[in-house]
């Protein structure tokens, strides 16, 4: 922001004018950048700086060497597995990682369930920590697996093979 625009137009030409507005302009810019960046630590999707207190304040080991995006992904499955484990809460979380529709199947029997992502093809990244905050979250006696969803050659018959021949098989079973 420029002040010196808001001022009446006698002062345009009037270099001791100009100049002080535009030291203040600079320091307004720089308070209203230092600001705006303080908001977005506030708010785990947008956090930087603070990702680390939002992870010790969740229980969660800090990695730094992780990317942020990496890190808000099991601060927000921290938060949202906050509460008595149920169904919903299990699909929330795999949500969370996986970025598609998800599934959790019950087996009372023998004391497991199932999360199976229908949303996305193939293996979600980040399994590892998917595994890791299920863990946390789910009830010691409890057991799971996870169930991927591929393509058929059902669902790829319509492709000629010079189609299907610019994929690789792993290509054509998630794609």
């Amino acid at each position: 922001m420029e002040l010196i625009t808001l001022l009446p137009e006698y002062y345009k030409g009037n270099k001791t004018m100009e100049e002080l507005q535009g030291i203040l302009s600079t320091d307004i810019n720089h308070l209203a950048n230092n600001i705006n960046t303080a908001i977005d630590q506030c708010f785990v999707n947008t956090a930087t700086a603070l990702l680390s207190r939002y992870e010790k304040i969740y229980g969660i080991q800090v990695e730094v060497s992780k990317s942020n995006e990496f890190r808000r992904e099991r601060i927000r499955a921290k938060i949202r597995g906050t509460g008595t484990v149920t169904k919903q809460m299990i699909e929330n979380v795999a949500k969370s990682y996986s970025n598609g529709e998800v599934e959790v199947i019950e087996n009372t029997e023998d004391y497991s369930f199932k999360v199976k992502f229908v949303g996305t093809k193939g293996i979600p990244d980040n399994m590892a920590d998917l595994t890791l905050t299920i863990n946390e979250i789910k009830p010691a006696h409890l057991s799971f697996s996870f169930e991927y969803t591929y393509n058929t050659w059902n669902d790829i018959a319509n492709m000629t093979w010079d189609e299907a021949s610019a994929y690789t098989w792993e290509q054509l079973r998630v794609r």
